[in-house]
């Protein structure tokens, strides 16, 4: 191994930008709402039922990106920092960025229908969504992948006991409707793939 190729062992690559931009846009999001004693992470980075209004539309997916403290930022990121480059390099930053914002928006629906008065912020929809398509990588026609039964069976079953059994401030429909939205992709994409290699 020459020394280029050392060098290049220690050089620090941008490796997934849609993961790591959206990582950074979370935390510059939670150092605003410190700073403006959550004003703006009510304004742009929470949803809830309101007007329509330009700042309503930014929420519809923003919120994914707002985080109440460092700890709820941390919680999320751990996870998601973890799988979103396995999962850009799979699916491609284009389509991670339309499943993220898709995700987002369905979340949105969801909470200011059924959870009207009670406001909604964090990535743990968009984690549990990647929980879920992380455990479809493997598949293929004609089959489904046990783990991908078992992971939603232990993520999911255990979200929707807790949404009918423990009043906490996390949002566990929000994860089930992220879970859903994971699974519901992963076999979307597998068929797509599926038919691009019958054509």
């Amino acid at each position: 191994m020459d020394k280029k190729d050392k060098s290049s062992l220690f050089k620090i690559k941008y490796n997934a930008p849609v993961t790591l931009t959206f990582a950074l846009i979370c935390l510059a999001a939670l150092v605003l709402g410190y700073a403006t004693k959550n004003s703006v992470t009510r304004q742009f980075f929470a949803v809830y039922r309101s007007r329509v209004s330009l700042a309503w539309f930014v929420r519809l997916i923003g919120h994914s990106l707002g985080h109440v403290d460092f700890d709820h930022f941390f919680g999320n990121m751990t996870l998601f920092l973890l799988l979103g480059p396995i999962l850009e390099e799979k699916y491609g930053s284009k389509d991670l960025i339309e499943m993220i914002v898709i995700c987002s928006v369905v979340e949105s629906a969801v909470q200011m229908i059924f959870v009207p008065h009670t406001a909604l912020l964090g990535a743990s929809g968009i984690v549990f969504m990647m929980i879920i398509l992380a455990s479809a990588v493997n598949i293929k026609e004609g089959g489904i992948p046990l783990t991908m039964i078992l992971v939603i069976m232990i993520y999911l079953g255990k979200e929707i006991w807790a949404q009918f059994t423990t009043h906490d401030n996390i949002s566990h429909l929000t994860h089930i409707v992220g879970g859903l939205c994971g699974a519901f992709f992963g076999f979307a994409y597998a068929r797509i793939a599926a038919g691009k290699k019958t054509s």
